[in-house]
Formats: structure tokens, sequence, C-alpha cells
């Protein structure tokens, strides 16, 4: 009897700790035994794309955390993710949601950033979201009608390109177009080989002066350096002379000059006019008197 006691004892003792030890892989495995040093992050994405709670929350593909909560706010989903609190997450820390099978299912990506800034968790996070297969079908399903034009289009110019290639007339001129083609190629070869020698000794003239031309511009560098500053020196002259022509042109049309109040003071025209028409009253009277009876002086002598 001591012994069968014995053994249901030792019997019950291992079917607690195996519950234990069940009730704890269990819970851990569902994130239910949470330890106080996870630290709490909310990320904000467009699209989670079948995210469910619980999922994993890696680092460079290590389990480091959860999804702890998934909120719709408007127009945004709020995931709310529990991290391992020795995870040093600096301000440039970047999040994105990544596809794990082709299954679809989901987890949180985290790269924890280089910054000399901590990460702040009091702050919204903008997560990204990596197009998988399932939204990139969704996505063909979306342009369906547009591919089925393409494709159509191209059958048309496919047609038409058979057609046109088909087509006798078509074939004899392109035969035509490459016979032609070739006997151009042929004669253009037998000309380059027949001026073989002119092409080279030209090559060589354009080396030889080339040459020419560099030693010239080396021996003669200071004389072209001094006969370009003249030339500078010679050109600002020149504005400067266009700047004073410019100027004396301004004054003579604004008549602010001697020569412009000449050809522009209605006045002086008008004194000038009188001037002339007497002169050529007196002329005239002096014509007249030598034509009749000579010119009568009545003068004192002293």
């Amino acid at each position: 009897m001591r012994n069968e006691r014995k053994a249901e004892i030792k019997v019950g003792i291992t079917t607690l700790l195996s519950l234990i030890v069940f009730i704890w892989i269990m819970g851990w495995s569902k994130n239910f035994l949470r330890t106080s040093s996870d630290v709490e992050i909310n990320v904000m994405f467009d699209n989670v794309s079948g995210l469910e709670f619980d999922d994993d929350v890696t680092i460079r593909g290590l389990r480091k955390g959860f999804v702890k909560d998934i909120l719709l706010d408007r127009n945004i989903i709020i995931v709310k993710i529990s991290v391992d609190q020795s995870v040093d997450l600096r301000k440039d820390a970047v999040f994105w949601l990544a596809t794990v099978d082709l299954m679809g299912g989901k987890k949180i990506e985290i790269r924890p950033g280089i910054s000399k800034e901590k990460l702040n968790l009091d702050l919204l996070h903008r997560g990204e979201f990596l197009s998988d297969f399932s939204t990139m079908m969704e996505t063909i399903g979306s342009v369906k009608n547009d591919l089925m034009t393409i494709v159509d289009d191209i059958k048309i110019s496919l047609t038409a390109v058979n057609s046109y290639l088909t087509d006798e007339e078509i074939k004899t001129d392109l035969k035509s177009s490459l016979k032609n083609l070739n006997g151009l190629t042929y004669k253009l070869n037998e000309m380059l080989s027949e001026n073989r020698e002119n092409i080279s000794t030209i090559v060589e003239n354009t080396a030889a002066f080339s040459e020419d031309a560099k030693i010239f511009i080396d021996e003669n560098k200071e004389d072209l350096n001094v006969s370009i500053s003249k030339l500078k020196s010679l050109l600002i002259k020149s504005d400067s002379l266009v700047n004073q022509f410019n100027y004396l042109t301004a004054q003579t049309l604004e008549g602010n000059n001697n020569l412009g109040k000449i050809l522009y003071d209605d006045s002086l025209v008008v004194k000038i006019t009188e001037t002339f028409k007497l002169l050529n009253q007196i002329s005239k009277m002096i014509l007249y008197q030598l034509q009749q009876d000579g010119v009568k002086v009545d003068a004192n002598i002293w």
C-alpha cells in the first residue's frame, strides 16, 4: 500500500509539473506572459493587409515582441506593438510590414537605427507597407481592363506588321533597298581603300599641325598674353569711347550742349533764316546797282 501511494504521489507531482510547464509554454507562445521589461510602441500604417493580434515583431529576423492591438482611426490604422526593453531603438528606427510566407502571414520588422538620440516612445511613428503577393494580385486585377486593351493593341500592331511584311511589293522594295545598301557599303569600302594613303596623310598633317600649333603657343605664350592684355585694354577704351559718344548724342538730342542748341533751338533757326533772307535782299540790291549806274558811295574820309 505504501509503495502504491508513493507511486501515485510521483505520478501526481509529475502530472502537475507537466501541466505547469505546458501552461507556461502556451502563455509564452501566445504572449500571455508579459514581463515588466516590455515597452509599448504605436506605429501608424495606411494598410496592414491581414496583420493580426499576436503576430511577431522581429529585428533582423529575431523575434523581440508581438502585436498587442490594432486600432482603426479614421483613414489610418494604429498598431500597438510590445517590444522587449533590451532592444536599443533609435530616433531613425524604421518599421515596416513584411510577409512571412506565401500563405499571407504577416509580421512587423524593425530596423533599430543609428541615430545618437533614442526613440521617443510617446510619439506615433510612421510604418511602411511593402506590397505582398496578394496586394500585387489585387493591383493586377484593378488594371485588368487596361492590360486587355494593351494586349488587343499589340495584336493589332502585330497583324499590321505581319501584313506589311507579307506584301510582295514591299518585299521587293525591301530587297532592293538592302541590295542598294550593300552596294553603297561596298563602294564606300572601296573608296576608303583607294584613299587610305590620302586619309593617312591628312591625319598625319592634322597631327603635325596640332603639334606645330602647340609649339607656337608654348614659344609665344608671353607675347600672346601681352597681346590679349592689350586687346582687352583696347576693348575697354573702345567701350569708354562708345559710352562718351552715346553721352554726347544724348546731350545733343536733349539740347543740353551747343550743338544741340543749334540744331533744336527753334528761335535760333528763325533768326538764322531771317539773316539769310536779309543777306539775300542786300545781295540783290547790290547786284541791281552794279547793273545800272554802279554803286554810289557817300563817305567822309579823314
